[in-house]
């Protein structure tokens, strides 16, 4: 259901929307986002429905990101950051709960796309980072979530330098719920989706908008900022070298401007 490069299944009832772009690393470009934002109607829609839980196909990647080969395509340079912010605030004002089940590297806006989730459990062995300055870019989107997550130190650290951490330091620092051995992972992951299925709908639903105006909505609203600010760092020289660079397999040459 939904598309090729979206799978939507129910299960148990969990709506269950896997990134099925495997060929490139479970990538996002705006059909891609289109596509994920069709199956949460349909979550929404569906009155079995009592969870959300957002994955990536295969055990490699859970999500590395933008389709950086699309951003290079042509056509307006503002719709994918604008699909893209949009997406998170939706997840993050969905009315039922989301849980990321992170089975793979998480990169980027993948790791927005976790982050805007309620829970996320993480499968032992991964990375997750924001490696975009290093290709003359900022995770835009990605920091009004990220410094709500972990302390702004460890956060910059992990933006200016591009560095990704392993699953165990994601869970000290606060970016995961859980780090689960591979083994365990499945288990793990539904027994959790299970018990919040189990648990009254209306008491999560008015419980999880309390908590968003508790955080004065705050991470929804600069989301919006933030794609302007990266629509601007778009139309530099050194963006444009820093992606083509990455796409051509080669280091970059900063120009600074």
């Amino acid at each position: 259901m939904q598309g090729d490069e979206v799978l939507y299944e129910v299960r148990s009832g969990t709506a269950r929307l896997t990134l099925n772009r495997e060929a490139s690393r479970n990538s996002l470009d705006a059909g891609t986002i289109g596509l994920m934002d069709a199956a949460l109607d349909s979550a929404l829609a569906d009155d079995t429905v009592r969870a959300v839980c957002i994955t990536g196909i295969g055990d490699r990647v859970f999500c590395s990101g933008a389709d950086l080969g699309s951003a290079l395509a042509g056509g307006d340079p503002s719709e994918g950051p604008r699909r893209y912010a949009l997406l998170l605030r939706r997840i993050l004002d969905f009315p039922k709960p989301v849980v990321a089940r992170v089975n793979g590297h998480c990169m980027g806006g993948g790791l927005g796309l976790m982050l805007a989730c309620d829970l996320a459990f993480a499968r032992e062995g991964i990375r997750i980072g924001t490696p975009e300055v290093k290709v003359g870019l900022f995770p835009m989107m990605v920091a009004p979530l990220l410094l709500r997550a972990v302390p702004r130190q460890r956060a910059m650290e992990m933006m200016l330098t591009g560095e990704p951490v392993d699953a165990v330091e994601a869970q000290r620092i606060g970016l995961v719920s859980r780090v689960v051995p591979s083994a365990e992972f499945d288990t793990t992951v539904d027994s959790v989706l299970a018990a919040i299925c189990a648990n009254a709908p209306v008491a999560i639903r008015m419980g999880r908008q309390a908590i968003r105006e508790v955080e004065g909505g705050k991470p929804g609203t600069l989301l919006e900022l933030m794609s302007g600010k990266l629509l601007d760092l778009l139309q530099t020289e050194d963006a444009a070298e820093g992606l083509t660079a990455f796409l051509e397999k080669r280091p970059p040459k900063w120009k600074g401007r």
